[in-house]
């Protein structure tokens, strides 16, 4: 037997590969099918089956293109009822891989075909179990992502039941291997763990010790992260079916002279820049989104454009193939192209250029004294809550597209969060707004906590 989890950072999501004697099973594939594909034909295997655990709401699965290139049989759990072909198999069934069999666990309540993959050894003894979003190591997943009729207490309701009669029972040595990591917004408390046992879950994980339904809703359906706004729009295309990647990647991968690209903005194309911080500032396209792929660059796209806009791309030369594929990831397939030379072909054609200042932290107590300038923290309300600069504005960077009505245009703002990622993916935002004055913090209070300790206040209260 093998067991290789497939780790994705910048979605904080795991896919998974199970091998016995020759057959491999894949649970929630990313968009791409070629790696899987690759990995088996490495260790000689064939794909047999590709196990959904539910109809995903962060990502794009790639089942379809993988069962489409391989052969294998797409296995969905109980109620789901996807657009295209796949095998729904009962609870309780039993698929053979290898010289062991997948067991399935019905499990619903994050939505209601979640459902678990347990593993079991010829002997039939459970090893270890693939939970999806139903258990993360330290949370479980939230009930508000794809309800249908249900309200997000009443599937709480239902997972309460699920982990009651269908998780606790398990024995305690079984390995758990879930769908996120940190950083998810499919809950609010998962650990960077990779992998735990269902008895340390039982020990240490706060959804599972509460044994009173009313106080396991409660805890579970508040203080949520705000649903990125492609979250809606993939579950339903994991569940009516996807592009085949390799038209998308081809579509996205097309190069534009700057007259092409100026058309295409003018015509309503958003532009996403996708070079560093620094590089961004020091000039760019006027109206373009600086959102790096240095971090997690696909979430932060689908929280400032709608699904189904359409997306220029500016890259540094060689990114575009990555930029194109990290957005087919979250269903962003309206790619129409990239600037071909980059930004240096826009300098050299003499085009009109912005800038955004990057401030120094050493100096930012003068930046705002006497009240010049106002200051705007962009970082998440738990990061907030352990620190901050006096005086601050806070609005998350995940709430920013909803609330910078709030800010005045006419001022001068700057604007930090912890090492400047996301203070300059709100800077470029709020520039291509019309805001008068935005400048980026350099490393963020991370920075600012070294060079001017004395600005920052602990443990403060958020609004």
């Amino acid at each position: 037997m093998h067991i290789q989890q497939i780790y994705t950072n910048c979605l904080a999501q795991a896919a998974y590969y199970i091998e016995s004697a020759g057959e491999a099973a894949i649970v929630d594939p990313l968009r791409n099918p070629e790696p899987y594909i690759a990995l088996a034909k490495e260790r000689g295997a064939v794909i047999k089956y590709v196990l959904e655990t539910h109809f995903h709401a962060d990502f794009v699965s790639g089942h379809i293109d993988l069962a489409n290139k391989t052969g294998a049989v797409i296995v969905f759990g109980p109620d789901a009822n996807p657009a295209y072909k796949a095998f729904i198999a009962k609870d309780g069934e039993l698929l053979a891989l290898g010289n062991m069999h997948i067991e399935i666990l019905h499990t619903p309540g994050h939505t209601i075909e979640s459902t678990c993959y347990l593993l079991r050894d010829k002997t039939g003894k459970a090893e270890s179990i693939f939970t999806g979003d139903t258990l993360f190591i330290g949370d479980v997943g939230r009930p508000d992502l794809l309800s249908g009729n249900l309200s997000k207490e009443e599937l709480a309701a239902i997972m309460f039941d699920s982990l009651k009669n269908k998780i606790k029972p398990l024995a305690d040595d079984i390995v758990v291997f879930p769908g996120h990591g940190a950083g998810s917004a499919c809950g609010k408390n998962i650990s960077t763990d990779s992998q735990s046992t269902i008895g340390k879950e039982k020990l240490f994980n706060y959804a599972l010790k509460l044994t009173e339904k009313d106080d396991f809703i409660k805890a579970i359906t508040t203080d949520q992260p705000v649903i990125p706004g492609y979250f809606f729009s993939d579950a339903t295309i994991n569940k009516t079916g996807c592009a085949n990647f390799d038209e998308v990647l081809e579509k996205g991968m097309k190069g534009l002279t700057v007259d092409g690209f100026k058309e295409l903005q003018l015509n309503g194309a958003v532009v996403v820049d996708t070079r560093s911080a620094t590089n961004f500032a020091g000039g760019f396209i006027p109206g373009a989104l600086n959102i790096g792929l240095t971090g997690d660059f696909a979430v932060w796209v689908g929280t400032f454009v709608k699904p189904g806009a359409a997306l220029l791309l500016v890259t540094e030369p060689g990114k575009e193939h990555e930029a194109v594929e990290r957005l087919a990831r979250i269903g962003y397939d309206n790619v129409l192209g990239h600037l071909e030379g980059g930004m240096a072909a826009w300098f050299a054609a003499k085009q009109e250029c912005g800038n955004i200042p990057i401030v120094d932290s050493i100096d930012l107590q003068d930046a705002f004294a006497g009240g010049a300038y106002e200051l705007l923290d962009v970082r998440n309300r738990r990061e907030v809550a352990k620190d901050r600069i006096a005086g601050s504005v806070h609005i998350p960077l995940n709430q920013l597209a909803d609330a910078y009505t709030a800010l005045d245009i006419k001022g001068n703002w700057l604007i930090y969060c912890a090492g400047g990622y996301r203070s300059m993916i709100a800077a470029s935002f709020l520039a291509a707004k019309g805001y008068h004055f935005v400048a980026s913090v350099d490393g963020g209070i991370n920075k600012i906590k070294v060079n001017r300790p004395e600005l920052v206040e602990l443990g403060m209260e958020t609004e």
